[in-house]
């Protein structure tokens, strides 16, 4: 069992507000000089640096901030960004300029770039007004900056994976050791790091006393397509089937709402959408920016994790340093 803050229920994170950080008019003040300044060294948003946006008190809270997602429950709301005060690519300087202060901004799957625009544009998944199902993120951290809500539904839905693991180890844990077992996951379309069209990862991962796990169920469904990958066995099924049964019975729901930053570390939580309508014509069509974060605190992770990051050097530096056995 993993007795830390980590493993959190819904009920939990309902009776607290702990875990939300509400901007005082100082820094949002801080914040909006530090744009300012940013903005006087014309550069194009994508290379603001943390040295561009300077930062005081709330670079002191971004850092703390960082620390409790690896150390602490693994989740934090920041609420009261200004953003209908600005054009979009000065909220994307003011958004990269927070963000570098708490760690290394990476570049994001499907050839998003440095920063994603999640709203409907017809695409799949995150491009897609429907429901998305439990799965977390390539990075340490995923933030997500709420400019816009929807006319109806896209509640943001999360979950503790520790909690989850936990739960397995009280009521299934030979399920639980399926998941420390390697998946097969498709890499078409979405993935980076690896040129294949398919890879092998644990759901469940332990490096040392530090827990991790990568959810991707639609990835681990699309494997099946490929003929000379093996199919699932009814244990993995079922332990697959019992994680989104845990996470429904222990998330916490909530609205994001324009101006929130929600972020989450993604080792150990899980996270999920409802389904959602816009009505562009009354300003109300769901519009968040998503930001993926590299960060100091960040655990160590088992080599075979290498296929999550897309930059060598930031590969190099989160994994572990295993040696072979002779």
């Amino acid at each position: 069992m993993i007795r830390d803050e980590s493993a959190w229920t819904g009920a939990d994170l309902a009776a607290t507000d702990e875990w939300i950080w509400e901007l005082g008019a100082g820094e949002i003040g801080e914040i909006e000089d530090a744009l300012a300044a940013a903005r006087r060294l014309n550069k194009p948003w994508q290379e603001t640096t943390a040295a561009d946006f300077p930062l005081d008190r709330v670079a002191a809270g971004l850092k703390e901030t960082a620390y409790r997602l690896e150390h602490g429950r693994g989740i934090t709301l920041i609420r009261g960004i200004p953003v209908d005060r600005y054009e979009l690519d000065d909220l994307k300087r003011l958004y990269l300029g927070l963000g570098s202060h708490m760690g290394t901004p990476v570049i994001q799957n499907g050839g998003a770039g440095m920063m994603r625009e999640v709203r409907d544009t017809g695409g799949p998944r995150v491009e897609s007004p429907s429901r998305l199902s439990w799965h977390n993120d390539r990075a340490d951290v995923v933030a997500l900056l709420c400019l816009r809500k929807a006319a109806e539904g896209g509640v943001s839905r999360i979950v503790s994976a520790t909690a989850i693991y936990n739960a397995f180890l009280e009521r299934r844990p030979e399920l639980a050791e399926e998941l420390f077992g390697d998946f097969y996951r498709s890499s078409i379309g979405d993935e980076v790091g690896t040129d294949a069209p398919y890879y092998m990862l644990p759901v469940f991962t332990m490096q040392g006393d530090a827990f991790t796990s990568d959810l991707s169920r639609v990835y681990i469904d699309q494997a099946q397509a490929f003929p000379e990958i093996p199919r699932l066995t009814d244990n993995q099924t079922e332990a697959l089937d019992m994680i989104n049964d845990l996470s429904e019975e222990l998330c916490y729901e909530h609205m994001i709402e324009p101006g929130d930053i929600q972020m989450l570390n993604n080792h150990v939580t899980y996270h999920g959408r409802t389904q959602y309508v816009d009505d562009a014509a009354s300003g109300r069509d769901r519009f968040l920016l998503r930001l993926w974060l590299m960060t100091q605190e960040s655990r160590r992770l088992p080599k075979d994790q290498a296929s999550l990051w897309s930059s060598a050097e930031l590969t190099n530096s989160k994994l572990s340093d295993i040696r072979p056995t002779t």
